[in-house]
């Protein structure tokens, strides 16, 4: 026995569980509005972060004592006073900024809620979509790649890829497909007022609230949702979008094939996934680590609950991802540009 190593790896585990216990604080902290309420306020008691948040002191008191110790929150001890910095206040308190972190919360939520479900899949090799998670699961996932898409989509993505930007300039036809919320569909439709947008997705709730954002967004009139799976759309158009969603699918060859059917000619697949090399030991990081976590509760298993049931995992990387374009007969398979948490490729039939 290596002393030594034993008492690393103990440290690590420690690190690890503080980090879940204040994950699930955090959540409070998103859900009750204490981010929110400390951002830009500088140093407050306890008692004032109570009384801003309309909450009990005792456990605002001990909620801070956690963010504390984590060092999410500085603490003045001759003061007794606490602080949300500002660079911490734009990544926890401000849902408008590039780094917002609130969205993982509730996918983090999500996940626990379906502990029992998932340890039920491994035993029985069945699948679990995305339909039978907690209803929390389809706000948190928006809240998380909004931010994301906000920041780098109009800006970074598109224009990185060939002859697309100057399509939708002019005024093209794009379908959104999985989208969800419609973030991406409705972000599109803002950049490029000349374009429409279609969003489809399999799941109706998600459907009506994305109707309910475009209005919002005031781009209803050139937007459009519709229930179909990524196999059975109708239309054709010149770009078609998967946004981390296409590792989820249980047949995305086939989805990939719809795509390059429904392509016009000279049309672009534009498909977003999570960033991931092609090998499990060139993603030893804590965004592997992230992604591999959230493809073992959610991605794999909606993939296995759908016909085919290829589970690609959201740790596909490049070359899987090339496989299945090149099996659904693209001819033109290419990576636009990428972050450092996603992988943004152009294909072309």
């Amino acid at each position: 026995m290596n002393e030594a190593r034993l008492e690393q790896f103990m440290g690590k585990a420690v690190t690890d569980m503080a980090a879940a216990m204040t994950l699930l604080l955090m959540t409070i902290g998103d859900k009750l509005g204490i981010y929110k309420a400390m951002a830009g306020a500088g140093a407050m008691t306890a008692e004032q972060v109570a009384t801003k948040t309309g909450l009990t002191e005792r456990y605002v008191r001990e909620w801070l004592g956690n963010q504390v110790a984590s060092g999410y929150i500085e603490y003045d001890a001759a003061k007794k006073r606490y602080t949300l910095p500002d660079e911490h206040a734009m990544a926890l308190a401000d849902e408008e900024s590039p780094v917002f972190l609130g969205g993982a919360f509730d996918l983090f939520g999500a996940t626990w809620a379906a502990e029992d479900k998932i340890a039920d899949a491994f035993r029985t090799g069945k699948g679990l979509g995305w339909h039978e998670h907690h209803p929390r699961l389809f706000r948190g996932t928006e809240r998380f790649f909004r931010p994301g898409y906000k920041a780098n989509l109009t800006s970074a993505w598109i224009p990185a890829m060939k002859g697309v930007e100057k399509q939708l300039q002019a005024g093209a036809s794009v379908a959104d497909v999985g989208c969800g919320h419609g973030a991406s569909t409705i972000i599109m439709a803002e950049t490029y007022p000349s374009s429409t947008f279609t969003g489809f997705d399999y799941h109706q709730p998600s459907i009506d609230e994305a109707e309910k954002k475009a209005a919002a967004a005031g781009v209803a009139d050139r937007t459009k949702f519709e229930v179909a799976s990524a196999k059975d759309y109708k239309g054709s158009y010149d770009l078609i979008c998967f946004f981390d969603c296409l590792h989820d699918m249980g047949d995305p060859v086939g989805a990939a094939t719809h795509a390059r059917k429904a392509l016009k000619p000279g049309g672009s697949v534009l498909l977003v996934e999570p960033f991931a090399n092609d090998k499990l030991e060139d993603n030893i990081n804590p965004v592997g680590a992230m992604f591999y976590g959230a493809s073992t509760f959610i991605c794999t298993p909606a993939s296995l609950s759908q016909e085919v049931g290829l589970g690609l995992g959201a740790q596909a990387g490049e070359k899987r991802l090339k496989g299945v374009f090149k099996d659904a007969g693209f001819k033109s398979f290419k990576r636009a540009t990428e972050t450092p948490f996603n992988l943004i490729f152009q294909a072309m039939a």
